[in-house]
């Protein structure tokens, strides 16, 4: 993504609203998932945004990162629904206000790591039976599973991120789970871990 992200065709001088850093917020932290961006740097950027006074300040700070295709729209509601197999969404996905999953005995798979997000909340209606709900996060997803009932399933949960980043998704999970598990998990291999300090 790049300075398209905070564009709303508005003067670039003009005050930014809460979701134009928003928005730049969630270009910053799919370019670091894409690798164009250390931790600090992401860190030094997402700070500067969410202080960023005005629409030209954010589009300083995606200016060199590369434009991203144009997305389609998020929906207010999606439906999954998978019998003896697997369904997922992964890449950039646009997430809607609501997704109802379905499932008897296999996978779904939520990766946000690279997700389009365009509203603050997340309301899952959980259906599942057998296999395992997994939900791949990236720093500001928080995801809520206090709603869910449980029936000889389990719950495992690992945030990503530092304690303190600004929420920029709540995912609340409600529903019902039977004989299966919930993972929440960061990106594999620590994409978004603080590096050491020397």
């Amino acid at each position: 993504m790049s300075a398209e992200v905070v564009s709303t065709g508005a003067p670039l001088g003009m005050r930014a609203s809460h979701a134009d850093r928003d928005r730049t917020v969630d270009a910053l932290t799919i370019a670091a998932g894409d690798g164009r961006l250390t931790a600090e740097e992401l860190d030094e950027r997402v700070e500067a945004a969410l202080t960023a006074r005005t629409l030209d300040e954010l589009a300083g700070l995606v200016a060199d990162l590369p434009v991203a295709a144009e997305a389609a729209p998020a929906k207010d509601v999606v439906r999954i629904e998978q019998r003896y197999g697997s369904a997922s969404r992964a890449d950039e996905w646009a997430v809607p206000r609501r997704l109802e999953i379905d499932s008897e005995w296999g996978d779904v798979t939520l990766d946000f790591t690279r997700a389009l997000i365009t509203h603050d909340m997340l309301h899952i209606d959980l259906d599942m039976r057998g296999g395992t709900l997994r939900l791949v996060t990236r720093p500001g997803v928080v995801v809520d599973t206090d709603s869910l009932a449980l029936g000889h399933a389990r719950i495992k949960a690992r945030p990503a991120g530092q304690p303190g980043t600004p929420v920029a998704l709540r995912v609340e999970i409600g529903g019902r789970m039977d004989f299966g598990h919930v993972v929440v998990r960061p990106p594999r291999g620590g994409l978004f871990r603080r590096a050491p300090k020397p």
